[in-house]
């Protein structure tokens, strides 16, 4: 995350900036799920479709997975070429 990220006009991006700061922080932890994408958009006052992009960027970046019918959950804080990570998620042991 770049300080852009949280000046940036785009409403994803800012979100996704502050998701980011709140998985760095511990306050979304590794294995447990994201809040849904009514709950973002009621929190932080955007669309569904901008909540739902923040998320998808996350998950391209290796911090979330997505799994259908569940939702988004936190991978981790690890880079996503760290070949050391797993995934973690509603089936992880």
């Amino acid at each position: 995350m770049s300080i852009s990220d949280e000046t940036d006009p785009r409403a994803y991006i800012r979100l996704a900036a502050e998701l980011r700061k709140d998985i760095a922080a511990g306050k979304l932890k590794p294995g447990k799920p994201t809040p849904s994408i009514t709950t973002l958009s009621q929190q932080y006052g955007h669309a569904r479709q901008t909540c739902a992009k923040a998320l998808r960027l996350l998950v391209d970046e290796g911090l979330l997975t997505r799994y259908p019918g569940l939702g988004y959950y936190v991978v981790g804080t690890a880079k996503p070429d760290n070949p050391e990570r797993t995934p973690d998620g509603p089936d992880a042991p």
